[in-house]
């Protein structure tokens, strides 16, 4: 097993909340790249005001990359 990497880069989300959305895309299992990769962007509507946020994602060599960003509405 590698490494997981989050990379919190919104301005509303806590970094709780943000490993919350990458514990779902987590769940839907490695559905891109043939299998070796956690769905390359995943898009959430999250918290009391409903705001919309994307978690995408990278696959390095020892570990997986979840970025996790604000979207317009």
């Amino acid at each position: 097993m590698g490494k997981l990497i989050i990379d919190n880069r919104s301005e509303t989300l806590t970094d709780q909340d943000a490993c919350r959305l990458v514990m779902r895309v987590i769940e839907g299992g490695r559905i891109s790249n043939d299998g070796k990769q956690y769905c390359y962007l995943t898009s959430f509507s999250f918290g009391l005001t409903s705001q919309r946020h994307t978690v995408s994602t990278d696959l390095n060599k020892n570990s997986d990359r979840f970025i996790v960003l604000d979207s317009p509405n």
